[in-house]
């Protein structure tokens, strides 16, 4: 049977040059590219600019297409030249070949569950600063921004356990890092969609903002490593017993035949910091808000929390791993509100999708929020219900391999064990302190997804009681 191209698959209709530019909002783009899925099927294409894409929505084949990363397929070349446009130094997330091999060793080690279990005394300092914040909230009756508080939450623990940095943005309120990371994150979104680089010769006033938060961002991250040299230096045994990951990697990179310098170092506590801030705090926002619009899966989280791990000064890793169904009600969150609905990847040869033929260099939209969320593949699809990721069996049970929410193959994501570790710590404090009073937007509408760097809710506010 012949291939099909690329250019005879259905797709929605175009204009010259622009392809289908005009029709995309890139704050929404993964809504409109997943409302394009159910007109034309799990296969088709769409254009940006000149570049024609082949989108993808068959769980089977983006797996397939995942892990044939990275000798198959890379990230975007575009997304590389625009975070270098920026200043960025690649880390693990934008390295290709034997560069990403090199770091990836390096990475993975530092974010080992044995690594990450020798730095918790960490997390649950954090912890215990977000359940003061949250006591005076709950005794003033105050609503919590949950988008700003947790991405405090989540700076200071990566400040604490990779960094060795003990910030403290939850009592001080200045949060320097964030706010360079709320910058630079939606402008690598729009860029990497943009039609035209104009900033190559125009500069907006945005444009300039993004310039001063990465100077900025880039100053506040040598400070960090030449900090840790200066404490590697002082204090010699350190170097057998790193107390924090950024150690861990100047350690392995100090390595002979490491493969790996300081600016890779550098380029991975960028990483470090533009993924692990939006991606966890966001997925735990939208996993308190569907807690607690289901009475009946926040009781059981929370009599699971009561029961489990009622002390957060006295929590454990123990405690956290035997929280099976607040780790289901995460899974089931991240399946109905990916913060990353789509990966975007290209072909670094000539390939076959399906019946498809792909010539090198095509750009492949993969999207994750279809078949997650498909009536053939989960009852009840768009329902909330954790126990599915608990039953077994060929009549129960949810298939891991069709939500993907850290990816999947040899390129998965490398903190997931990190990000599950802060879901369940923050979620425990909640149930197990506070009775939830609410959790919605002003007007008391479903919030709205905002896509950019993540997908994010818009205006969730948290209102607390504390338990007595």
């Amino acid at each position: 049977m012949p291939l099909r191209q690329l250019r005879d698959l259905p797709g929605p209709p175009t204009l010259p040059v622009l392809g289908n530019i005009h029709q995309i909002r890139p704050d929404r783009v993964h809504r409109i590219v997943e409302q394009w899925c159910v007109q034309y099927g799990d296969f088709f294409r769409m254009s940006l600019g000149h570049a024609t894409l082949l989108v993808v929505a068959d769980h089977v084949t983006i797996g397939a297409i995942l892990r044939d990363r990275p000798a198959g397929f890379r990230r975007p070349a575009v997304t590389e030249k625009v975070s270098h446009e920026m200043g960025g130094i690649p880390g693990l997330f934008l390295a290709e070949g034997d560069d990403w091999r090199n770091q990836r060793r390096m990475v993975m080690t530092a974010l080992s569950p044995t690594a990450i279990k020798a730095y918790f005394p960490v997390l649950i300092k954090v912890a215990l600063r977000l359940q003061q914040r949250w006591n005076i909230a709950a005794a003033n009756e105050t609503a919590i921004d949950l988008s700003d508080d947790l991405k405090r939450y989540t700076v200071d623990i990566i400040a604490g356990l990779a960094f060795g940095t003990d910030v403290n943005t939850l009592a001080s309120g200045e949060d320097r890092i964030q706010q360079h990371l709320d910058v630079i994150l939606p402008m690598v979104a729009r860029r990497s969609l943009a039609l035209f680089p104009y900033w190559r010769y125009v500069r907006l006033p945005s444009d300039r903002r993004l310039d001063r938060s990465v100077v900025a961002l880039k100053s506040a991250i040598g400070e960090l490593i030449a900090g840790a040299h200066e404490r590697l230096a002082a204090e010699p045994a350190r170097r057998d017993h790193p107390r924090n990951l950024l150690e861990a990697m100047l350690v392995a990179a100090a390595e002979p035949d490491s493969g790996v310098t300081d600016q890779t170092v550098s380029g991975n506590v960028r990483t470090m910091l533009l993924a692990g801030e939006d991606t966890t705090a966001n997925t735990i926002a939208w996993m308190l808000y569907l807690l607690q619009a289901h009475p009946a899966a926040l009781q059981q989280a929370s009599d699971e929390v009561r029961r489990v791990a009622p002390d957060p000064a006295g929590y454990t890793i123990e405690q956290m791993d035997a929280l099976d169904y607040v780790d289901a009600c995460a899974q089931e969150a991240m399946r109905l509100k990916p913060v990353a609905p789509y990966i975007p990847v290209q072909a670094l040869h000539d390939t076959v999708i399906g019946d498809i033929a792909i010539p090198a260099g095509t750009p492949i939209w993969c999207v994750l929020r279809r078949h997650s969320v498909d009536e053939q593949f989960f009852t009840a699809a768009g329902s909330f219900n954790p126990q599915r990721w608990l039953d077994t069996g060929d009549e129960g049970g949810a298939d891991k391999r069709i939500a993907m929410p850290f990816g999947a193959g040899a390129r998965t994501c490398p903190g997931r064990y990190l990000a599950l570790l802060e879901i369940k710590m923050a979620i425990a404090l909640v149930l197990g302190q506070f009775d939830l009073v609410s959790v919605q937007t002003d007007d008391g509408q479903e919030p709205r997804e905002l896509m950019a760097f993540v997908m994010s809710p818009v205006g969730l506010k948290m209102t607390l009681r504390r338990r007595g």
